[in-house]
């Protein structure tokens, strides 16, 4: 090669390599294209059938989106380990978290997987505070809460996307899953927190939107919607569920299909299942005092009472300001309370008319009868006048001149510390109780000997409205009570008083 024809090759080269590169190029983008353009043409499924192939390959994908939860177990009979080593088996892509209040025992042998995880609630110094949360190790966007003994079928994974569309089409927050066994029925619940009270209603509810399910099921949630909720993790799992989800207005759905299995009975053994009726038992009392439930009332009509008695101290502490705590929180006497002081007068009453004592109702418990004919509903206590000269007729009324005593009912008499009137408690240990303040006339106005500053009711008045005394119904009796009920009250607490309610602290923030 000549040196002209070195030099033109040397220009030319720079140029052949940018082609070259440039033909490759063209060569490669074609060939994606074709590529691209024979998956396309092949790929006509509708958008329902690719739904349903990613389902069926998700658990060989081992791609979970449900996180199933167990908590309600008993330690010493369950099928805790059954169910996880089916799960792990059979449905790959489900995680399991099997939640305890603390480390079940005797213990609990489970699968060794990443997708099953035993929580335990109780504060640890050796766990991270994730490690006792269990919301924080729900990955999932749905969650799955099964009682003992219950599994999801074959079809589940199938079923799941129907599950989805159906509660982002009806703005669900959950839907009841049932047991092919089982028949599901919608029970309304009527849930008065400030009146601390849950009622089960006999209405048959609708299955479209229900506020409690009976019946062996499961309950399928949004797990957003976990974060909404007070605390999803108490005991008994789904009443507690229940509750919240009612306090939060959140809709609930039976599903109709039953999609669960049953893998076994639970308890056979009669001290099995007597243990765990008690447990049962001691689960809902600790859940209802969480929620500060104190009265249920079943569909039957029944009355169950989760609050104070005879042998506890009442449910709330010392009042300051003539405003008790249960008003800052936003709720009235605690039912059980009121119970308890209709008993007291009902039992001081009786004793009173025995001795012909003459008595009536003072104060706000006058102005309860005239509104409701009851205790009114945030107070505390009961409040009568007696003749100071009638004292010596009683000898329950003398003997308190003496020493504090317990009657043969349990009730405390008393002198109040407080200044020159008695008291008669529920019981030594629950100090609900009725004050009586003995008055006397002196030039036709009826005085006495001790008055609270802070009270405008407790004043002095004519002799006149207690000549004669009358009858009002208050608390389920039928109480002695002055004449002229709204002139008296009115000349106490000023016009208006009966038909305008107000608490006793007039800067206290929440309405009636």
């Amino acid at each position: 090669m000549s040196l002209c024809q070195m030099k033109i090759t040397r220009k030319l080269l720079p140029y052949l390599i940018l082609a070259l590169t440039v033909n490759v190029l063209i060569v490669l983008i074609l060939s994606i294209w074709q590529h691209n353009y024979t998956n396309n043409s092949h790929d006509t499924r509708s958008k329902k059938q690719i739904l349903d192939t990613f389902v069926e390959e998700a658990p060989r994908k081992n791609k979970a989106n449900l996180t199933i939860i167990i908590q309600d177990f008993e330690n010493f009979e369950n099928y805790i380990s059954n169910i996880t080593r089916l799960i792990i088996t059979s449905f790959t892509y489900v995680r399991v978290l099997i939640v305890s209040n603390q480390l079940p025992y005797p213990p609990i042998v489970l699968p060794k997987s990443d997708n099953i995880k035993l929580i335990t609630l109780k504060d640890d110094l050796r766990k991270r505070y994730n490690d006792s949360h269990p919301i924080s190790q729900i990955k999932t966007d749905y969650v799955l809460f099964l009682p003992d003994g219950l599994l999801i079928d074959t079809n589940f994974g199938k079923l799941m996307p129907q599950f989805v569309t159906l509660m982002e089409v009806k703005n669900l927050s959950a839907l009841a899953l049932g047991v092919k066994s089982s028949h599901l029925t919608c029970q309304p619940l009527l849930l008065k927190l400030k009146e601390w009270t849950l009622e089960f209603s006999s209405n048959k509810g609708s299955s479209v939107n229900c506020d409690l399910v009976q019946g062996e099921h499961g309950l399928f949630i949004k797990t957003k919607d976990l974060y909404k909720l007070a605390n999803p993790f108490l005991i008994p799992t789904f009443t507690s569920l229940y509750l919240q989800l009612k306090v939060t207005k959140m809709k609930i759905h039976i599903w109709n299909d039953k999609v669960l299995e049953k893998i076994g009975a639970l308890f056979s053994d009669a001290h099995n299942l007597w243990k765990h009726k008690q447990n049962e038992n001691i689960r809902l009392n600790t859940l209802y005092a969480k929620f500060g439930i104190k009265k249920v009332i079943r569909t039957n009509g029944l009355v169950e009472w989760y609050g104070c008695t005879k042998h506890t101290e009442r449910c709330f502490g010392n009042i300051e300001n003539d405003m008790p705590d249960f008003l800052y929180d936003g709720k009235w006497t605690p039912p059980c309370c009121l119970n308890k002081l209709r008993e007291t007068a009902k039992h001081v009453f009786s004793i009173l008319e025995a001795c012909q004592v003459r008595y009536w109702l003072e104060g706000g418990s006058l102005l309860g009868a005239a509104r409701h004919n009851d205790i009114i509903p945030w107070d505390y206590d009961i409040d009568i006048g007696i003749y100071k000269e009638d004292v010596l007729k009683c000898s329950a009324l003398a003997s308190i001149n003496v020493e504090s005593y317990v009657d043969d009912d349990g009730f405390v008499w008393e002198k109040a510390i407080e200044g020159d009137f008695l008291r008669v408690q529920y019981s030594q240990t629950n100090r609900l109780h009725v004050d009586i303040f003995p008055f006397y006339s002196r030039n036709g106005t009826m005085t006495k000997d001790t008055w609270f500053r802070t009270h405008r009711q407790d004043m002095e008045f004519p002799e006149k409205f207690l000549q004669p005394l009358t009858k009002i119904k208050f608390a389920g009796l039928e109480a002695s009570a002055p004449n002229n009920v709204t002139e008296f009250l009115e000349l106490k607490f000023g016009k208006g008083v009966i038909e305008n309610p107000k608490y006793p602290n007039l800067q206290f923030p929440y309405d009636l």
